[in-house]
């Protein structure tokens, strides 16, 4: 049975457009440990995914991937040149996990973290708790088929 997920990534170091032109690419760098378990433990292939855009003018949901491959050690870690370089890792012993996802669409427009706040049918939801600072985190499906509903509504 499909899961669901919210990944955060910056829209300065990768966005949805980014996503959109390779059509798939690893999500790689997570060096938080409720983060990496999530994807080790229960990451599967056909997993839904809200995409993100955090620290951003406004931060939201831009749009939907799915997991393409289930975890795989970070291979980031194991680079002395690589900004997530962790010298605890290694080929033996890889602490830290990562997972390929694929692109699906992006939103015609953004859903803001503002916008979501909104709507108590997602109150429960995780990005909106006080908090809540994971990059990655689970969704219900109730949430996420109510986002991609709002996505589908024409704004002005």
């Amino acid at each position: 049975m499909a899961k669901f997920w919210l990944l955060k990534s910056e829209p300065g170091c990768y966005s949805i457009s980014d996503l959109k032109r390779d059509k798939q690419t690893f999500w790689s760098g997570i060096r938080n440990y409720q983060a990496r378990n999530y994807m080790r433990d229960a990451m599967a292939v056909g997993d839904g995914i809200l995409f993100y855009h955090s620290n951003a003018s406004p931060s939201g949901i831009a749009g939907l991937a799915t997991v393409c491959k289930a975890a795989h050690p970070d291979r980031t870690a194991l680079d002395p040149k690589d900004d997530h370089y962790d010298p605890k890792s290694s080929e033996k012993n890889p602490i830290w996990m990562m997972v390929d996802i694929a692109y699906q669409s992006t939103f015609s427009n953004l859903i803001s973290l503002e916008q979501l706040h909104r709507y108590p049918e997602l109150s429960g939801m995780v990005v909106l708790q006080k908090g809540s600072r994971l990059s990655v985190m689970p969704v219900e499906e109730a949430h996420f088929k109510f986002i991609q509903t709002l996505a589908s509504i024409k704004r002005k």
